[in-house]
């Protein structure tokens, strides 16, 4: 849990659910799962048997951890954030069952002082379970999409009624030249940070830089990354984009933070 996250898109993380399973070539890194296994050596017992030891490296293992006593967290923070549920596991694995991941929406309903980032891998059960929850406009909805292979989640996301549909493409394991950005309100890119990070080409960021422009999608550049991510910082041809979507009466506007 973290109330003022190092993360560039978002404000604090909120985990009632801890624990993955690897899905596709963009969790082959994950740093989650490096966290997740220093988190139990240090003897905290949330991230106790979700990891194993595979070449030497921390790997999610499928087993999640269920933690209520962290639903409340939110109604704690009176001043409004921008929250990123469940950074470390995905709240829409096939293993948390669907009353569990009403009682976190119920948590988020109750405190719409804040703004919800909820990011999946897991598009198609997005669209099975979207109609039995709530969706209030402070509720984001967002799909992970790391190279061409996995354009497909976005029009599962696209056929949801979220009021913020969001895209991570990050890290960016190749280009992304054609993507269909009807419907879709965010963009975040970046490339892969720490050990054995794979590479990005700066042509990369600038076609989805390019594509968000021409869309009117709200573009943000997380980072290069590599191994020292704060070396190669997260400046794109002379500029930091920041640019953040609001919804206001149906229609979108950007907030730009140079």
């Amino acid at each position: 849990m973290a109330s003022n996250s190092p993360i560039e898109w978002t404000e604090a993380t909120w985990n009632p659910i801890v624990g993955c399973t690897v899905l596709s070539p963009g969790c082959t890194n994950c740093y989650a799962m490096r966290l997740a296994a220093r988190l139990e050596a240090m003897g905290q017992p949330k991230y106790a048997g979700v990891t194993r030891k595979s070449g030497g490296r921390a790997r999610w293992n499928g087993h999640i951890n269920l933690d209520r006593s962290s639903l409340d967290i939110p109604k704690r923070w009176k001043t409004g954030r921008m929250i990123f549920v469940n950074s470390m596991s995905d709240l829409f694995h096939d293993d948390v069952p669907l009353d569990f991941i009403k009682e976190v929406f119920a948590t988020m309903v109750a405190t719409p002082q804040h703004t919800y980032q909820v990011l999946t891998k897991r598009a198609e059960r997005i669209e099975e379970v979207f109609p039995l929850l709530p969706w209030p406009k402070h509720i984001w909805l967002g799909v992970s999409v790391e190279n061409s292979d996995y354009t497909y989640r976005i029009d599962h996301l696209r056929r949801t009624r979220a009021a913020v549909k969001f895209l991570s493409l990050e890290p960016l394991l190749g280009p992304l030249d054609d993507l269909d950005l009807g419907g879709i309100d965010w963009a975040i890119a970046g490339g892969e940070s720490g050990p054995k990070a794979r590479p990005m080409p700066i042509e990369w960021v600038r076609s989805i830089r390019d594509q968000c422009i021409a869309a009117n999608v709200a573009f943000h550049f997380k980072q290069w990354g590599g191994v020292n991510k704060k070396r190669t910082g997260r400046v794109l041809d002379g500029k930091t984009w920041d640019q953040v979507p609001t919804p206001h009466q149906s229609e979108k506007r950007l907030t730009l933070a140079e």
